[in-house]
């Protein structure tokens, strides 16, 4: 059955489970482990694929077929946990298609080109900017949302590990790149952009539906691109296949669990866990990739970020904090 969004409170028994601290703290948890795993995946498609640094298309064929699937699966999810799969009505799918084309095109033609040119750890560490790009935009967006002492100390420390982390080659010196570290840190002002336009496109239909159809719209845009200028992903082995169909899932999972999360817990204490997202992003990439973790730049960037992350959502008000995915992994 394919019908209106289901309106009312959610079931009781399904609030009360997702409530538990023990099922917050395990789900979230994954979440983040989910999304942190996306770093070293996403660089060894590109090795197991053959994409070089300069192959564009290819990448965007890549994230496209990605995010197609991740849609797919989302919308699979939401049919089997509602029974229904909400077709939103012409003034929204509008809105659905500007935020698919923002937060899933946009953000990870960035995100997929900056990864290619820089380390996984690095980026992992980069992306975390999206939640002070969020409490910077929120300031000048909800009157309700000033930025406090403590949240500008926050970003603060933010600012401080985005410059640690590049110490041993300057803000964009000969260590880093426009196209590597700068593409990753515009991925995270754009999602963070994003996440605030898609929280009020939230409000007027259901989250799973919303997500599903602007990642399988943001998906579609990327393969067309990515065709369009000669992409391809070549011939896929078993290995890749296997890769692809694990990114696909792992943000299936983690998008749909984090709903769930948002929807029935306080904002604030749901996005306290996204300092864990560089934390296993650089952890996991040091040890799949094999990449220098133990660097003084790299261990002071991870404090400095983690910190300010915790310290920013700390007692976060649930009607101003977006209602997104900490990393766009």
């Amino acid at each position: 059955m394919i019908s209106a969004a289901p309106k009312g409170r959610p079931a009781g028994h399904e609030t009360a489970f997702f409530s538990q601290p023990m099922v917050v703290v395990a789900l979230a948890t994954l979440c983040c482990l989910l999304w942190g795993s996306s770093y070293p995946a996403i660089k060894t498609g590109y090795a197991l694929l053959g994409i070089t640094q300069q192959d564009i298309p290819s990448k965007l064929v890549y994230a496209g077929y990605r995010f197609l699937l991740a849609g797919l699966a989302v919308a699979a999810a939401a049919w089997l946990l509602q029974r229904r799969l909400t077709v939103p009505p012409a003034a929204q799918l509008r809105q659905v298609m500007l935020l698919g084309l923002f937060q899933t095109s946009l953000q990870y033609v960035f995100f997929y080109i900056g990864l290619a040119h820089t380390t996984g750890v690095r980026a992992s560490i980069l992306n975390a900017t999206t939640t002070f790009f969020s409490v910077l935009l929120a300031h000048f967006l909800y009157r309700d949302d000033r930025l406090s002492a403590r949240k500008g100390f926050a970003c603060l420390l933010g600012l401080a590990g985005v410059l640690a982390v590049n110490a041993d080659a300057g803000l964009l010196g000969a260590g880093a790149s426009l196209q590597g570290e700068g593409f990753i840190v515009l991925a995270a002002f754009v999602l963070s952009a994003a996440a605030i336009y898609g929280k009020r496109v939230s409000q007027q239909m259901d989250a799973m539906a919303m997500t599903a159809w602007q990642l399988a719209i943001g998906g579609l845009v990327l393969l067309a691109a990515g065709h369009g200028a000669g992409g391809s992903l070549g011939r896929l082995e078993l290995a890749s296949s296997l890769l692809l169909a694990y990114l696909a899932l792992l943000s299936a999972v983690a998008f749909t669990l984090w709903s769930l999360l948002l929807k029935h817990n306080p904002v604030g204490l749901v996005s306290m866990f996204a300092f864990l997202v560089p934390l296993f992003g650089a952890i996991l990439s040091a040890l799949w990739l094999d990449e220098d973790i133990l660097r003084w730049n790299n261990l002071a960037a991870l404090v400095l970020v983690c910190g300010g992350v915790v310290l920013v959502t700390r007692g976060a008000r649930p009607a101003a904090a977006p209602r997104c995915k900490p990393a766009p992994g």
